[in-house]
């Protein structure tokens, strides 16, 4: 079994590389990470002409992009009622139809550039065996059609047969996110881009004509001068402005792949609570079983031993399929649970950002890709004020700005406070990280930076390694 390697990273070495920045840069647009939302805006914009630049302090789709469910949906778990609730019947239309967009937009480029990754149309299910649960899927179903969205009711779906109830998205979509992002890449270099790996961004400062972003290559730091700024690390790593770090949080979920004969239709995920993820993947080698969830806020003490829920579910209804890849991947969520796609702060102009996208974000990497592209060539987005990043109403959460302001001083001001030795402290705000006996890792409760247990960054917002 291979630990902390996803399916899709497994065959990574035989991968094009990108070098380290070796001098410095003067581009249109400097793209501050590498995943599937830094390489689709690098796709956009080098299409239209913009001389782009991306740095990555990894390699590209290695991080959240690379240890996906790869599900390219508008079904977004049990949303539209919320959202309905929330923000009105137009704002929500405006939602689903962006997302349904997104996955067209990905079905052309795929077609357009030959891109070979696994795309599949494949109905979405949110299921339950619950009794409990059986209203909100119900209730989600009404909501959705009220939309006009192809929402269908039914109570038995392959694998786990006779249930309660589940919700289908009919016309959904699923694929390989690492060869899709390869094979953007290779289209951002056609079009005359520039992509660095192992380039750690570090700072940025803006400047009469731009910016001037700060990074470390091969121990040497660079610059990249660039009129536009775009921020796709999938949580901010500048703090100020933009203040981003108040208005949401990160959450860690675990993945299985079993190796198994069983070929799925339909992609699937509990609505309950530990949520529980599967489709199925099928290349070269054989037919696999991904099933992904039993997620929990960065930093919080690990339940079930973070796989036990999952591997409970493969032994129920795979017992005889070998489980051959254990992985963990990170992701951000908004405190109203929508995304921030835009302008990075009302008073840095040129300067973008796209995050919070609650473990959906292949469809909103799309999505934030047309709409920041829209931005910075002055077109207008029907989307633009549904993402608007600089909006403060998620502060108006109450029950989860509480929730955070009680972490940051359970985690940041007590333990200072009190002085104790010994303690571990996150470099990104200072907050007391907690140890994850299940990744061997230290991580973040605050703000959900993630580091190696000797003390070297795994993930930010932090850019640098522990004390």
């Amino acid at each position: 079994m291979e630990n902390n390697n996803s399916i899709w990273l497994k065959d990574r070495e035989n991968r094009r590389k990108f070098g380290c920045l070796q001098e410095d840069r003067k581009v249109d647009v400097c793209i501050v990470g590498g995943g599937i939302t830094g390489i689709s805006c690098a796709y956009d914009l080098s299409k239209e002409g913009l001389k782009v630049a991306v740095l990555e302090k990894d390699e590209i789709c290695s991080k959240t992009s690379g240890r996906t469910t790869g599900k390219i949906t508008s079904q977004h778990h049990l949303f539209y009622d919320y959202l309905l609730n929330s923000k009105g019947k137009e704002f929500t239309k405006k939602y689903w139809k962006a997302n349904e967009k997104a996955i067209d937009n990905i079905e052309k480029i795929i077609q357009t550039e030959k891109i070979d990754c696994d795309f599949e149309r494949r109905s979405s299910f949110v299921w339950t065996k619950e009794l409990g649960e059986l209203h909100r899927i119900q209730t989600e179903v009404a909501s959705a059609k009220s939309l006009g969205i192809d929402a269908k009711f039914v109570d038995e779906i392959e694998v786990l047969g006779k249930i309660e109830g589940a919700i289908e998205f009919p016309n959904q979509a699923q694929f390989n996110a690492v060869k899709y992002v390869d094979g953007l890449a290779k289209c951002v270099l056609e079009n005359h881009g520039e992509i660095f790996e192992k380039t750690k961004v570090v700072d940025y400062a803006k400047e009469e004509n731009g910016f001037e972003v700060t990074a470390e290559a091969n121990g040497e730091i660079k610059k990249v001068s660039a009129k536009y700024l775009v921020v796709a690390t999938r949580y901010p790593i500048f703090n100020v402005p933009g203040f981003h770090f108040i208005k949401m949080y990160q959450e860690l979920e675990y993945g299985l792949a079993l190796k198994t004969d069983t070929k799925l239709k339909g992609m699937y995920v509990s609505s309950e609570v530990p949520t529980i993820s599967f489709r199925d993947y099928q290349d070269e080698t054989g037919t696999y079983l991904l099933v992904v969830g039993n997620g929990h806020k960065t930093g919080e003490k690990v339940e079930n031993n973070g796989f036990g829920v999952l591997e409970d579910f493969a032994k129920t209804y795979f017992p005889e399929a070998p489980i051959l890849y254990r992985w963990n991947a990170e992701d951000s969520v908004g405190l109203d649970k929508i995304p921030y796609i835009g302008e990075y702060s009302e008073v840095r102009e040129n300067m973008y950002v796209a995050t919070g996208f609650k473990k959906w974000g292949m469809t909103t990497s799309n999505v934030a890709a047309n709409l920041i592209t829209d931005k910075i060539l002055g077109r207008e987005n029907p989307y633009e004020e549904i993402f608007r990043a600089t909006r403060v109403e998620p502060i108006k959460n109450h029950e989860e700005m509480k929730n955070m302001l009680e972490t940051v001083g359970e985690s940041m001001i007590m333990p200072r406070l009190k002085a104790e030795k010994g303690k571990k402290y996150c470099a990104h705000l200072g907050c007391e990280v907690s140890w994850n006996d299940v990744t061997k890792t230290w991580d973040c409760p605050c703000h959900g930076s993630r580091y190696e247990q000797d003390g070297t960054l795994i993930e930010g917002p932090s850019v640098h390694d522990l004390d």
